[in-house]
């Protein structure tokens, strides 16, 4: 395993940590790469029946695609594993993935979030989908999987706007299980994936897989609209500028093309 993805077994539970501290947990195709691996034994492990995924450090779970790696041509490494962005956007993955936001979970962080069943958020952790700002658009399930978590009025803000809400409105709003403080957030995460390791866990999977086959009947929809939205956005010239902008620190110049 790389070390951009550390892993730790504790009883049943299997413990995951995006570990680019230093860039905030952005994710390159070390992450993508490491993330897919990761999820595919455990897919097939008998013994591990919950895996909870954070991010190193406690500034950030993630700030989503790497820009600069974007910028530099990675963006196949990120997107073109098993279960897509991060190994887990695409995956229908069999058993309880719990996400432990230990900080922002921006852009394809979000992403990640909304990929897992549940979610503990430190009390400093923030949400937001911000890729209009950069000229691009979440492209790994965030368009059509904010609107399921959150009123579509919320959803389409977040999106148009690119600002995000912070981790108590995220709970009012029914997008995160528990708010605790940041001290507490692994620990109450594990004991949360404890609790549900307690029980059998062909019944866990299986309750999992009738209510998540009922809410995403119309996924496929979702990716198709993604990937074309995608397919031009990503290609368009304000992508670009966007992301170099980012990199360099400095205001864009939108070309509306």
């Amino acid at each position: 395993m790389a070390d951009e993805v550390l892993r730790e077994r504790r009883g049943h539970v299997e413990l995951l940590t995006i570990n680019r501290p230093e860039a905030r947990n952005a994710v390159n195709g070390a992450v993508s790469h490491g993330l897919a691996s990761a999820l595919d034994q455990l897919a097939e492990d008998p013994e591990a029946w919950v895996v909870v995924i954070t991010g190193g450090g406690d500034k950030a779970f993630s700030a989503g695609m790497d820009l600069k790696a974007f910028a530099a041509g990675e963006a196949g490494a990120v997107m073109n594993v098993n279960g897509g962005f991060g190994g887990i956007a695409r995956r229908k993955f069999p058993k309880p993935l719990i996400a432990a936001v230990n900080g922002p979970a921006l852009a394809g962080g979000l992403e990640i979030v909304l990929s897992c069943d549940l979610v503990v958020a430190a009390d400093h952790a923030t949400f937001g989908i911000p890729e209009a700002k950069r000229g691009l658009i979440a492209g790994a399930g965030g368009l059509f999987r904010l609107p399921k978590r959150l009123p579509l009025a919320v959803a389409l803000e977040l999106a148009l706007t690119g600002d995000p809400i912070d981790a108590r409105r995220a709970y009012e709003l029914g997008l995160v299980n528990r708010v605790v403080p940041g001290d507490r957030l692994l620990d109450e995460a594990l004991l949360l994936a404890e609790r549900i390791a307690e029980n059998a866990p062909l019944a866990v999977r299986y309750s999992k897989s009738v209510m998540l086959g009922v809410v995403d009947d119309d996924e496929a929809a979702g990716w198709r609209l993604t990937d074309e939205a995608v397919a031009l956005v990503f290609d368009s010239a304000d992508a670009m500028e966007g992301s170099i902008a980012f990199a360099e620190k400095r205001k864009p110049n939108w070309q509306g093309r």
